[in-house]
């Protein structure tokens, strides 16, 4: 193969531009091009572009041309993003990871600055805001100063990496949130750059640091999220190694029925994929219901392919796409897009259907209102459902009279206490929006009100939608329900809630009352949204309007009244819902291609707390020893430029023993941190308030607190300690009760080694990389599960952390019950998916011998497990070529 003979051009706005021709792959016979997935087509675009016969060879490219639906064994191709997109919880951990690089290099004499971004790096402060202030007009700017005061730190490492790193720009806070900035602004679908002399037009592609990346996959991009750790690698050059996936193909046809919402659509879909399950595949939307999906719609479901695990939800472009682009202020881009595409064989066709490893159908037609809860996303109910599952949630009947702002009331069992519209699964389709001003301008003229208990907020990712609500004027009608503006970031969805009001929260505690959380998030994982709220149930802001009206989730919509106006009339459902046609009226009136000019012109400015914050440059990062914000990295401290081979584990004790599901939220909490924990008890000691504690993820450039949060949710059911919450752990063999982090340091300090078992999709959720750092700092060697969701375990690879899977088994099957030391052999001469020996030794001196599977699938992972992780082998590499 030479690589120029695939090269061709075409012209657009007077320049010629050259492109990989994929149809000439299939002019040479390598493949049979209309018969591959889209998703398949962009990867071997990437995979020819970047052909250089060292690190991308010819046998690449021709296994990729001549995609099998599935692969026996796995096949690895190195993988080149365009860009790397970070939100501030996942991004500030890299920034000081990259510092902690910078050092570690400059002690072995080498320039400092060779740590240093080869791609373009977008990072939006989005996770760092709490809903503190709430139901008032000034309550976003009481947030933001909040958020400042909490976080100025933090900002000011943003502010020194923007100027002493290339290719790294950061939205400031107060700006939207990173999935749909990346959606209405950043995402450009093809992508040109001058090389040699050359205009050269590609496939825009990224990875980015949150599980939610998938947004963008809705305007036909190829991009999903993987760990900090593994983005970092990207950033500093290195390829992405992945096995060629196999492609779902998930085929649409009829229309959705009037009052259907997008929400409704993909919490369908959720919950047929998970079924299905398509961990660690891709998903690729077709079929002749394509064309009744507006792109918000498809943005929605792309943005949940988390939820229903699969690597991508992936729509190739049609005209839908170029509306959306021509919409959304990028006219000239959508006409360039339209050229480009349709000169690759790139454009969607829906004459020529592609060939999937399978193909689910889904008649849109059937698709009914719908929600997700108490505890999982993909636990689908229907409205008329719900009613029995909270009554089964939360058990007997309790009612608890509590007294706010001098009126006593009632709070009962499934009572609202949080309804939230947040979050850019939802906040970016403007037809749900602007639906739920038209319910709450139905309900404000009736003379409804919510329920005193009930904490509202509205935090869109886009000031766009701020924009085309008041032009519709129905601002006013959210504000009068306390729906005020709270924030432009996440929210509630990723447990930024916020506090109760005291006499709920006591009533809550003191009486275990199970009340409930309605959202139009993304994930609802136990004690993800609050703490003390165990019930939280996904839907469309729409029906969080009409929940948050009735008060609680104790309530069947269809026959029961969610109110009384003045003159003690029963309201229902029915009579604030809009009509389809109603709700499009406004989003063809309102929603202007000038408000996204407007505002992505100024999206890099920031506010006058931003333009504040000092700026100095350096090559190395001047730490400050007194911070509890940002400490330097600890992964580098024992570097040294020659591995140490790898040797069995001995002996190793059992941490934990986890049952089915445990998530990336309860591995490591993003949310409040209880006083009473390890980290609490640090910061603490530190001379830091329990007021001034502020998030777990907002502390994430600390590993001090991170590694004394990790295995710290207080839902976490370790079934060493069964019955008992929380994280805890029985140390062994005295079983002594005690936190996880307390004992795991004990069993350090000992030169024990310690394992983690696991029941199925153990890792389940956020990308959260501290998932895997916290687990490998407290010292944890190997996890072994029944199965692991693909990110976190990419996560414990690039940690150094060995995962291993249970064959056809599990620990409760094999009588384990914690007591047990474990030895796991072979470990040296260990090779991609090898099967390795267990020993577990009993407490009365049996043996008990088991084989697993160990999940380092690539070759590429076999050698970051030898470097300790992904980290120290790319700083190995970078200090031995320069």
């Amino acid at each position: 193969m030479i690589k120029k003979d695939f090269k061709s051009h075409f012209e657009f706005a007077g320049k010629k531009y050259t492109f990989y021709d994929l149809e000439k792959l299939q002019t040479s016979n390598l493949t049979k091009i209309n018969k591959l997935p889209y998703s398949i087509r962009i990867l071997l675009e990437n995979l020819l572009r970047n052909f250089d016969q060292k690190m991308i060879t010819e046998k690449d490219i021709k296994e990729l041309a001549s995609w099998k639906k599935k692969y026996e064994t796995p096949y690895e191709i190195p993988y080149h993003p365009a860009r790397v997109i970070m939100q501030d919880f996942t991004g500030i951990p890299a920034i000081v990871d990259l510092a902690s690089m910078r050092d570690a290099i400059a002690k072995e004499g080498k320039d400092a600055s060779l740590i240093n971004p080869l791609v373009p790096v977008d990072l939006i402060v989005d996770h760092s805001v709490q809903v503190d202030y709430s139901g008032s007009n000034d309550s976003l700017d009481k947030n933001v100063q909040m958020e400042y005061k909490r976080n100025e730190e933090r900002y000011s490492v943003l502010k020194w990496a923007q100027v002493s790193f290339d290719n790294l720009r950061i939205v400031p806070p107060r700006s939207g949130i990173c999935h749909q900035v990346n959606l209405e602004y950043l995402g450009q679908i093809v992508q040109r750059e001058e090389k040699d002399g050359e205009n050269i037009a590609f496939c825009d592609t990224l990875v980015g640091t949150d599980s939610h990346t998938t947004m963008i996959n809705a305007i036909g991009v190829m991009g999903w999220g993987v760990g900090g750790i593994e983005a970092e690698a990207v950033m500093l050059g290195q390829p992405y190694y992945m096995p060629i996936p196999e492609v779902i193909g998930l085929r649409l046809k009829g229309k959705v029925k009037e009052g259907i919402t997008g929400t409704d659509v993909v919490l369908a879909i959720t919950k047929i994929l998970r079924e299905y399950k398509v961990v660690e595949k891709f998903v690729e939307v077709y079929g002749p219901g394509l064309k009744s999906l507006t792109l918000p719609d498809r943005a929605t479901i792309s943005n949940m392919s988390p939820e229903f695990g699969s690597t991508m939800a992936f729509f190739p472009v049609d005209d839908e796409t170029l509306r959306y682009m021509r919409e959304t202020n990028r006219a000239d881009q959508a006409k360039f897009v339209e050229n480009y595409t349709k000169n690759n064989m790139l454009f969607y066709d829906e004459e020529n259907e592609p060939e999937y490893t399978d193909t689910i159908e889904l008649d849109l037609s059937s698709v009914n209102p719908s929600i997700a809860g108490p505890k999982e996303p993909h636990q689908h109910l229907f409205l008329d459902q719900l009613q029995k599952t909270t009554k089964e949630e939360a058990g007997s009947y309790k009612s608890v009279d509590i007294e706010l702002d001098g009126e006593t009331m009632a709070l009962k069992q499934s009572d609202i206490v949080i309804a939230a519209i947040t979050s850019c699964t939802n906040t970016s389709n403007p037809f749900v929006m602007l639906g739920a001003g038209l319910i709450a301008k139905k309900a404000v003229e009736l003379g409804l009100s919510i329920k005193p208990y009930v904490k509202t907020s509205l935090a869109p990712g886009s000031k766009v939608v701020t924009d085309y609500l008041k032009s519709a004027q129905l601002d006013k009608y959210l504000d009068k329900l306390g729906f005020n503006l709270t924030a432009y970031g996440c929210t509630t969805c990723i447990g930024n809630s916020g506090p109760l009001k005291k006499p709920i929260n006591d009533a809550i505690i003191e009486n275990k009352l199970s009340v409930a959380s309605v959202l139009s998030g993304n994930r609802n994982f136990e004690a993800r949204i609050h703490p003390y709220v165990r019930q939280n149930y996904l839907m469309s802001p729409m029906l969080v309007m009409i929940y948050a009206i009735a008060g609680t989730v104790d309530i069947n919509l269809y026959k029961d009244p969610i109110a009384f106006d003045n003159n003690k009339n029963p309201i229902y459902m029915k009579d604030l819902w809009p009509q389809n046609d109603e709700v499009m009226e406004l989003v063809n009136k309102h929603v202007t291609t000038e408000q996204y000019k407007q505002r992505y012109a100024q999206i890099l400015q920031g506010d006058e707390n931003w333009k504040n914050l000092p700026i100095t440059k350096s090559d190395t990062y001047k730490w400050i020893e007194e911070s509890s914000y940002i400490k330097k990295a600890p992964f580098f401290d024992n570097f040294t430029l020659n591995t140490t081979k790898k040797e069995d584990i001995q002996k190793a004790k059992i941490l934990a023993l986890f049952g089915d599901t445990v998530t990336t939220d309860h591995i490591s909490p993003a949310g409040i941190i209880p006083p009473e924990y390890p980290a609490g008890k640090y910061l603490q000691e530190e001379g830091i308030e329990v007021e001034e504690f502020n998030s777990y993820g907002s502390r994430r450039g600390n590993h001090e607190v991170m590694m004394r949060g990790t295995f710290a949710n207080v839902r976490i059911n370790n079934n060493l300690v069964y019955p008992k919450e929380g994280g805890f752990s029985k140390y062994m063999p005295n079983e002594e009760e005690d936190y996880i982090y307390n004992i795991a340091m004990r069993y350090k300090k000992e030169k024990s080694a310690s394992v983690i078992l696991a029941g199925k999709e153990y890792g389940t959720g956020s990308s959260r990389d501290w998932a895997a750092k916290g687990t490998s700092l407290l010292g944890v060697s190997a996890v072994i599960a029944q199965s692991y969701e693909r990110i976190h375990r990419s996560n414990l690879v690039g940690m150094g952390v060995l995962p291993l899977q249970f064959i056809d088994t599990s620990w409760k099957e094999l009588g384990l019950d914690g007591s047990e030391t474990i030895d796991i052999l072979e470990i040296s001469e260990i090779t991609p998916r090898t099967i390795l020996e267990i020993k577990a030794h009993k407490t009365n001196g049996k043996i008990l011998e088991f084989k697993v599977l160990c999940r380092l699938d690539t070759q590429i992972e076999v050698e970051y497990y030898k470097n300790n992780g992904i980290l120290e082998y790319v700083l190995r590499k970078i200090i031995k070529e320069k």
